[in-house]
């Protein structure tokens, strides 16, 4: 793989090629109940300072503009003249009008380049970005796997299990009675009882999603979780995956790979600069999102390529 190549992709970050352990699997088709989750009009936007996060920003396509400081009395700018910021300030609007309606014993995908909007979405659907403008109504408690950042690095695993296990609203003899099949869906045996920062990535990703879909929560949302691990636990988390949609639970899942989306969902959301571009079956939409992306990975390689050409020329001329 070239050195362009490899740049566009990191842009994209994606993965359009089939994974063996997907090959051939679709998500079980099961009867839907009633909707769990409205989102109206969603505009989400968060207010950055310094010129290096507003390049980062417009690097991933984000939409951004200038923020005119605040006009302030000569006593509130005495009052708060150690506080205030000397850098350029920006608003990025991360997420643009987005509206979807999602029912119980869904499973949903959700897709985009980086800086889509798609992990902003999650969290604005758990409660903890505040919209600028527009309303989520949640017909139950949703949990974002990593059980709304509770766990603690310098804990146990054991510890953690517990945490995390009273965040998603257990009760102590519940967390008692689940904690072995924790231990053993996540398969970290005897490092149970060790800090959890002496974890892997794997590891630690596998207690997260063993916690957090230990309580069957009505809404559960995986964000990049499922990359960490083997094949095994792939196959463990969509077998969880559907206890939880066959228990009337619903699931959102942001992945890269095209082929985990197909292979675990019912429904696909591609997101795009913060608005939703498409909602709809899994093979029609991740159709087009193929098509989308091939087509940006090929006007970069060629837009790279052509660059570096002129540059040469004009080094030799």
């Amino acid at each position: 793989m070239t050195d362009d190549v490899a740049e566009a992709d990191a842009h994209l970050d994606f993965d359009l090629e089939s994974e063996d352990d997907d090959a051939g699997q679709r998500a079980s088709s099961i009867p839907l109940g009633d909707p769990c989750l409205v989102v109206d009009d969603l505009h989400i936007v968060f207010r950055v300072f310094g010129g290096r996060h507003r390049q980062r920003a417009e690097t991933e396509d984000v939409a951004v503009r200038k923020v005119r400081p605040q006009r302030r009395g000569m006593v509130k700018k005495l009052l708060n003249a150690g506080r205030q910021h000397v850098g350029a300030v920006s608003e990025v609007h991360a997420v643009r009008g987005v509206s979807f309606v999602a029912r119980h014993g869904e499973a949903i995908g959700i897709v985009g380049i980086n800086g889509s909007g798609k992990s902003t979405l999650l969290r604005a659907v758990t409660g903890l970005i505040p919209p600028r403008s527009g309303s989520v109504w949640v017909d139950g408690e949703p949990a974002l796997l990593g059980v709304n950042a509770a766990l603690m690095p310098q804990m146990t695993g054991a510890k953690n299990i517990e945490i995390g296990g009273l965040a998603l609203g257990m009760t102590p003899k519940e967390i008692d009675e689940k904690f072995d099949d924790v231990v053993d869906f996540a398969d970290i045996g005897d490092f149970v009882d060790l800090p959890m920062k002496t974890y892997s990535s794997g590891m630690a990703a596998r207690l997260r999603f063993a916690i957090s879909s230990a309580a069957t929560p009505d809404i559960l949302m995986v964000d990049e979780a499922l990359a960490t691990g083997d094949a095994a636990f792939k196959a463990r988390s969509k077998e969880r995956i559907d206890e939880v949609r066959r228990d009337a639970g619903t699931i959102f899942l942001v992945s890269h790979s095209i082929s985990t989306i197909e292979a675990m969902c019912t429904r696909v959301l591609w997101m795009h600069k913060g608005q939703l571009v498409m909602d709809g079956p899994v093979d029609e939409v991740t159709a087009e999102y193929k098509k989308f992306v091939r087509a940006n990975r090929e006007a970069r390689n060629a837009g790279g390529a052509g660059g570096k050409r002129r540059a040469r020329d004009r080094k030799n001329a």
